[in-house]
């Protein structure tokens, strides 16, 4: 990777090569979309869609959680949610789930996470989702699975969240589940049932 105080320098340069006229950012955001998916490093919101600065509003999460609704609870995902929701007035909101996924691993293998408290306490919130799509699965091909399912529990919580609740129920926001295969690039989009390629 090139040194990041050279990369920060070239941004200028490599922006107005891509024709971003930066000035228009200043006047302030008006994304269409929030995107939520995982921390991982190889996961890159902007590259997957093509997106340039001002398109996407983005909430990463270790396993791309999203937390259960609870209006005493403060918390900077709920506080980005509802932002995004309420003021920015985003049309759409994008879960992304990938393969490869640590924290589904993690979730799917039981792994005694005690010498990493606030990972361990993060993900025994979300131990549910395993259980409820089965124990049985195996290898990558059940990670996939579960990862799936995983995205698609997240966008239903979502759903929980009082402003997203109205905006959907109004027609003005549409929720969707997508999954990323790290390996292949491909994306695909829960259609209610399952999940199909775009």
């Amino acid at each position: 990777m090139r040194n990041l105080n050279d990369s920060a320098r070239s941004f200028r340069q490599r922006a107005e090569q891509q024709g971003w006229d930066l000035q228009t950012l200043v006047a302030g955001q008006r994304p269409e979309v929030l995107f939520i998916s995982c921390s991982d490093s190889r996961v890159m919101p902007a590259h997957i869609t093509q997106a340039t600065p001002g398109d996407l509003f983005e909430l990463r999460t270790a396993g791309n959680i999203v937390p259960v609704y609870d209006g005493r609870q403060r918390s900077g995902e709920a506080a980005t949610i509802e932002y995004a929701v309420s003021v920015l007035e985003v049309s759409q909101i994008v879960v992304c789930g990938h393969s490869h996924c640590g924290a589904v691993a993690a979730l799917v293998d039981g792994d005694d996470l005690v010498h990493l408290p606030s990972l361990h306490r993060w993900l025994a919130q979300h131990r549910d989702v395993v259980a409820s799509v089965g124990s049985s699965l195996t290898g990558e091909p059940g990670l996939v699975v579960v990862g799936q399912h995983h995205a698609v529990t997240q966008m239903e919580r979502l759903r929980r969240y009082p402003e997203v609740r109205d905006r959907v129920r109004d027609g003005s926001l549409t929720l969707t589940a997508w999954f990323y295969d790290l390996a292949t690039g491909r994306v695909q989009a829960w259609a209610g049932d399952r999940f199909q390629t775009l």
